[in-house]
């Protein structure tokens, strides 16, 4: 007879073990980044988003939406829009997160620390943020609705299950990173833009469209806009922002939140900032209002650049593998001199502030990938091996026949077929499309890389024919090479693309490759903002060098709580802005 399954033990509509069957989602590993199969797919999505993007780009659609701004204040929501009644001013508490929606254990190690009640960190006793503003890509690692469910809205539900018994439900604003937009942003909408009716455990859903601006207390305002990756701010967008405006003024102090470090990513890529500069330039500048931070996330890690007037401070360790911080500069112009739109804003030099982890801590982990990649990639690892055991017996099939004419041509064909495959394959890995301008460090890059892989071909070609295997009858050398030459090989070539990674990163190529392939889960965090009633904002940056593998179930409060507590410290000292 067939073995009856068990029943479900829960304790009242809790769940008493991380069991699919009792949560109602099903906790996700972290996202194997180096996987061919997730690598061809990804792909394939990414390229459907670049062909397709603007027949997919639903922005145009939310014109037929409500355009509400929102107003935040102490102990109340409500929509500027429909009520213009005034609304003391007092203190309010709101958090930032970015990049969640990875592996289970560490997108709710960083939910699980956003729905307690208060936390203490270096003396420091920090309440639960009224507002959790999200920075971008809830998902990983594209979108679908089971996506959003397993990796983001299951956990951040069983961090906080219920609303607070005392005082208004914490309310929830998203912007949409470019992984929200793989499947054309429809199941980020149906998530997140549910005009105040939606839910996510005991956060409510406010915002009405893909962007939104919040009014708070004493003149701040936070703005979230939605710019699809290398597009531009949509008309509906501009037209919502520009009502926006007309509310702005001398004295008014903004927060926006674009969904990429675009200030970053510009001294590579002249272009990255032009919709940023622009929305700027042409919506706020006019206003009178001052920028006084610009908050992203994308880059999964924390970094601040100051300036004379304005912080520039990425913020992406809400769950997603950590980000390298040794290779950001130490100064920024922002916007680049050599940007090509003709009206662009003057520029200013930034200054690197502080990082975490600290760019000492970074490169040292960087040494990892020896051996984080092999051990968390062994389905990479056997693609490697694939390709070098195929270029090894082509190159013994050529060397091993000395026959001559048309009839050596066609015998050496999968030789040379081998060596293009390799030597472009090298190629194309150092030429990423977020690779921006092809420069010669890319093609040197991989082309070098190519050439060492079938170096290595050729000293395993040297190896196998002083063995006498090539002497055995067919299929026996090819059996051989299966159980001997592969798993070496495998071990061989993975050690040589963690090496071409780390030389790489050197020169600013593959440098989130490198980080990537070894999926490390330590070093996240999130920003604890505090709006007081004097008009000042401090800005608590809250960082968890080990995230939580190990939970248990509680009575009460979130579902599970981390069987070792999470030992939590600031990032850097606090940051007061006015």
């Amino acid at each position: 007879m067939p073995e009856a399954k068990k029943p479900v033990v829960q304790v009242g509509d809790r769940p008493s073990a991380l069991d699919p069957d009792q949560m109602g989602f099903t906790p996700r590993r972290a996202v194997p980044w180096l996987s061919p199969v997730l690598l061809s797919g990804t792909a394939v999505r990414v390229v459907l988003a670049d062909l397709f993007g603007a027949y997919l780009d639903k922005r145009e659609l939310q014109d037929s939406m409500p355009d509400r701004i929102m107003r935040e204040a102490p102990g109340y929501t409500g929509d500027l829009s429909a009520d213009d009644a005034e609304v003391p001013d007092g203190e309010l508490w709101v958090d930032y997160c970015a990049d969640t929606g990875d592996g289970f254990n560490a997108t709710y190690s960083i939910a699980y620390l956003l729905a307690q009640p208060s936390l203490s960190v270096e003396g420091h006793e920090l309440p639960r943020g009224e507002v959790l503003v999200l920075g971008g890509d809830q998902v990983y690692p594209t979108a679908s609705g089971q996506q959003y469910e397993d990796r983001f809205k299951g956990p951040f539900r069983a961090a906080l299950p219920d609303p607070p018994a005392v005082g208004p439900r914490p309310r929830m604003y998203a912007v949409p990173g470019n992984h929200d937009w793989y499947d054309g942003l429809t199941a980020f909408l149906r998530l997140f833009v549910r005009g105040g009716e939606g839910k996510i455990g005991g956060w409510q859903t406010r915002q009405s469209r893909s962007y939104f601006a919040i009014q708070l207390p004493n003149r701040w305002w936070i703005l979230g806009t939605d710019v699809q990756a290398g597009a531009y701010i949509d008309d509906p967008q501009l037209r919502y922002f520009t009502r926006v405006a007309a509310r702005l003024g001398p004295g008014d102090k903004v927060i926006i939140c674009p969904p990429s470090p675009s200030w970053v990513e510009a001294q590579d890529d002249r272009k990255a900032y032009d919709s940023l500069d622009y929305f700027v330039r042409t919506v706020i500048a006019p206003t009178g209002a001052d920028v006084k931070l610009m908050l992203s996330g994308d880059l999964h890690h924390y970094a601040r650049y100051e300036g004379a007037d304005r912080q520039l401070i990425t913020c992406g360790g809400g769950g997603a593998y950590l980000y390298p911080t040794h290779e950001l500069p130490r100064r920024i112009e922002v916007p680049p001199r050599r940007s090509l739109v003709r009206n662009a804003s003057p520029s200013q030099w930034f200054e690197f502030a502080a990082a975490y982890p600290t760019k000492a801590r970074s490169r040292a982990l960087s040494f990892g990938a020896f051996w984080r990649i092999p051990w968390r990639n062994p389905m990479f690892l056997g693609l490697l091996g694939v390709l070098q055991t195929l270029t090894m017996l082509a190159f013994v099939n050529a060397a091993d026949r000395v026959i001559s004419g048309a009839e050596q041509r066609l015998v050496t064909i999968p030789a040379f077929l081998m060596v293009a495959i390799d030597v472009l394959s090298g190629y194309f890995l150092a030429m990423p499309g977020v690779a921006g301008k092809r420069r010669p460090k890319h093609w040197i890059l991989g082309l070098g890389h190519g050439a060492a892989f079938v170096g290595i071909a050729v000293l395993g070609t040297w190896a196998w024919l002083n063995l006498p295997f090539v002497d055995q009858p067919w299929p026996l050398p090819l059996l051989i090479a299966i159980v001997l030459y592969f798993p070496l090989s495998c071990v061989a070539a993975g050690e040589l693309f963690a090496l071409y990674l780390l030389i790489a990163a050197r020169f600013g190529v593959n440098v989130n490759e490198l980080f990537a392939g070894q999926g490390i889960t330590g070093y996240k965090g999130f920003l604890r903002m505090r709006f007081g009633a004097d008009g000042t904002l401090t800005i608590y940056p809250i960082g968890v060098d080990r995230t939580a593998r190990r939970w248990d179930a509680q009575p009460e409060g979130s579902w599970f709580a981390p069987r070792k507590p999470l030992a939590l410290r600031l990032m850097e000292p606090p940051i007061e802005l006015s």
